[in-house]
């Protein structure tokens, strides 16, 4: 994150930056040294003469303590130009101060401290013999998350086996590799364990590093663990933004925006698939949507009219009401379709028994909802799962049939269940979602649909060198249109052409997983490539969402077999699993928490008018009209990645418009782990320096954000 004096709208984001230098110029004869970029503010001590406009075209006023750099102030001397201003450079002296902008850029990381006590004396480990030097570094006392909460004190449990003496040498970085804290270990032989106790005022996610420094033998760093690399072991601290972001009240429970897939079994004495593997993982994160099986291949694997709608078929963890359910209805059992094996494939080949079994899916989610969520407006049916003729559950049969089961559902569930909303068609391709439902149109699939689910991947690859908005302004239109931004305007026209006013899209699973070809493995991935995937994972979700779909599914919890896509380490399975029992967060979970915490409970008011290229800026308003959630970063391909990897510190002006012309004050900005800080702002723009890393800008005057946005076409606020 940064606070600088950023520059004209209009402008490429290079060219923000490389027109406002330090050095001096003449124009008519004098020496003038630049100031601001239109639409900031130019500060200096006393009275001042200020050149407005361009090197050609210009005027000149004297002004006292600084003014505004906009047509307001100046008129215009050069329509259509780009134009800055400039103070007249006076005879330098020692102590005279240069003209300045209104803020200076800080890291990219927090300034906010962790402090941590001294190591305690060391605690045997009774039964212990090393055989080999080792060391272990662990987060003991959290919920099984290895989050903790901001400003309340956490151990750090260090372990050494050492046959003789030496020193553990130990630190603590953030996301962005910044040392927040670091000291030194006597060890003796033997077995131990040294606690440090650390309190932090910054949020976010945090990586110890530890290494045993034993006389002249070679020192031995932590090992890898699971899908966690070596060198490293992990915990998070949870924001609270109830400082900057008062909690707000929901009308309808279905009004939550983040939902999740996977489980982690963290409470003692649970292990997969028993017991909760939702709480604590998904409250502390910030979700609240999970999918609930109603599958007829599940429930009526062998024979028809054995779901019994009246009886208690709800999981324990959704009986508190507190997580959502999205109810999956996709999958036909072997005894009911052509194949006599378990399909997503074709159709069922009888629509009689299809009909009468959703049905009792309908009676009993109706029963559900009234009784467990009496706030939720509708309950969610998803009729199908990634159909995709690419995909791994290709549909196989043929359109007329796929169209006639969605009638099926559609006309089945909505006989017993008034409050039903089914969705489709959930193609994992984002672009391909509004190329079915054109195809499909002729068969009349949008009377059968109340919303659209779909999937949010977008690139062959979604990984940090394949961001989401690597194709936008491509010079090839077929490729301009690959980009995310661009597959979700145009799925958002599809659904306005085609289906009912205000009808909702849920997107339904999205992830980042590591680059292509990657392995898990002791050197992977290396902490430059955690925070691209935590950047990453932020910015399509906040894409997704501002660009008007209603809900969005992060996508997966711990490490799975596909290489990289949890946004936690898996610490026991090296190749990934599900149903982890020990994890640890990565840069992207922390993030995540973060994003939760700052969007949910919004409505979504759409992209920022005239960004300049490579500057992406989203505007949400939290809900019963309340304050005005940015969020923005840039991105340039060209840099993303560069030669030395994802950089973290390559940044981009922009002034983002938070109050009306001619007014000051201060707004908040979140970093991408919910860090504030204060801003001032000056003729109602908010002076900004981007990096690839999000950050949410907290406003209040809604009426000038919405003045400012291009509302997404057929999104409804609700």
């Amino acid at each position: 994150m940064g606070l600088v004096v950023s520059s004209c709208r209009g402008e490429s984001a290079t060219d923000q930056d490389a027109n406002t230098t330090d050095g001096s110029v003449k124009i008519d004869g004098a020496s003038w040294t630049p100031c601001a970029a239109e639409y900031e503010r130019c500060s200096f001590d006393g009275a001042r003469k200020v050149l407005y406009g361009t090197p050609e075209k210009h005027t000149v006023k004297t002004f006292s303590g600084g003014t505004g750099c906009d047509n307001g102030v100046f008129d215009d001397p050069a329509p259509g130009a780009t134009k800055h201003c400039w103070v007249e450079a006076p005879a330098q002296t020692g102590g005279q101060r240069k003209a300045s902008f209104v803020a200076d850029a800080p890291p990219p990381s927090t300034p906010l401290a962790m402090q941590c006590s001294p190591a305690a004396a060391p605690v045997d480990i009774p039964g212990s013999s090393p055989e080999a030097d080792s060391i272990e570094a662990d987060t003991p006392g959290s919920n099984g998350t290895r989050m903790f909460a901001l400003h309340k004190p956490f151990e750090i449990a260090l372990t050494t086996r050492s046959k003789s003496a030496g020193t553990l040498a130990w630190q603590i970085q953030d996301a962005w590799n910044t040392v927040k804290a670091s000291g030194r270990v006597a060890v003796t032989p033997g077995a131990h364990v040294s606690t440090i106790r650390c309190t932090s005022q910054a949020a976010g996610y945090f990586a110890v590093a530890a290494r045993l420094e034993s006389g002249n033998a070679v020192p031995v760093a932590l090992p890898s663990k699971g899908t966690r690399p070596a060198g490293i072991a992990t915990f998070g601290v949870l924001p609270d933004l109830s400082g900057v972001l008062p909690g707000v009240t929901y009308r309808n429970a279905d009004l939550h925006r983040f939902g999740g897939q996977g489980a982690a079994y963290l409470r003692p004495g649970q292990s997969c698939c028993s017991g909760d593997g939702y709480r604590p993982l998904y409250t502390d994160l910030g979700l609240t949507w999970v999918n609930d099986n109603r599958n007829w291949y599940m429930t009526e694997p062998k024979a028809p009219n054995t779901f019994d709608a009246a009886a208690d078929n709800l999981q324990p963890f959704f009986k508190p009401g507190d997580l959502l359910r999205l109810i999956q209805l996709d999958g036909i059992p072997g005894w009911a379709n052509k194949t006599g094996k378990d399909t997503h494939s074709y159709a069922p080949s009888s629509l009689a028994d299809y009909s009468a079994y959703m049905k009792r899916v309908g009676e009993e989610s109706n029963r559900v909802r009234s009784t467990v969520f009496p706030t939720q407006s509708s309950n969610y049916y998803q009729v199908s799962w990634e159909p995709d003729y690419e995909g791994g559950l290709p549909w196989r049969d043929s359109d007329a049939n796929l169209v006639a089961m969605y009638k099926a559902t559609y006309e089945s569930i909505h006989a017993t269940d008034p409050h039903a909303a089914v969705m489709g068609l959930t193609l994992s391709s984002l672009g391909k979602n509004a190329e079915w439902l054109k195809r499909l149109a002729p068969l009349g699939i949008a009377k059968y649909l109340d919303g659209v689910s779909a999937h949010g991947y977008y690139d062959v690859g979604t990984s940090p060198s394949h961001p989401p908005e690597r194709m936008a302004g491509n010079s090839d239109p077929q490729k301009a249109a690959q980009s995310l931004p661009a597959m979700m305007r145009a799925l958002r026209h599809t659904m306005a052409r085609m289906l009912k006013p205000g009808a909702k899209l849920f997107i339904t699973e999205s992830g980042i997983s590591y680059d292509i070809g990657t392995k898990y493995g002791s050197a992977t991935p290396s902490a430059n490539v955690l925070y691209a995937q935590g950047a990453l994972v932020s910015r399509l979700h906040l894409i997704l969402l501002g660009e008007g779909a209603d809900m969005s599914y992060v996508f997966y919890a711990t490490d799975p077999p596909e290489v990289g896509y949890g946004i936690f380490f898996d610490l026991v399975n090296a190749e990934g699993g599900f149903g982890q029992t020990q994890i640890s967060p990565k840069p992207a979970a922390m993030g995540v928490a973060a994003m939760t915490r700052a969007i949910d409970g919004t409505v979504t008011l759409g992209p920022v008018k005239d960004t300049p290229s490579g500057v992406y800026a989203y505007a949400f308003q939290r809900l019963n009209g309340g304050k005005v959630v940015t969020a923005l970063w840039t991105h340039d391909n060209a840099a993303w990645p560069g030669a030395s990897g994802f950089s973290a510190t390559r940044g981009v002006r922009y002034s983002l418009a938070v109050d009306t012309p001619g007014s000051s004050g201060s707004v908040s900005v979140l970093d991408m782990m919910g860090n504030p800080s204060t801003l001032p702002y000056a003729n109602g723009r908010v002076a900004l320096t981007l990096t690839e890393a999000p950050v949410y800008v907290i406003s209040q005057n809604a009426d000038v954000m919405k003045q400012n946005v291009n509302v997404p076409e057929g999104y409804v606020a609700r």
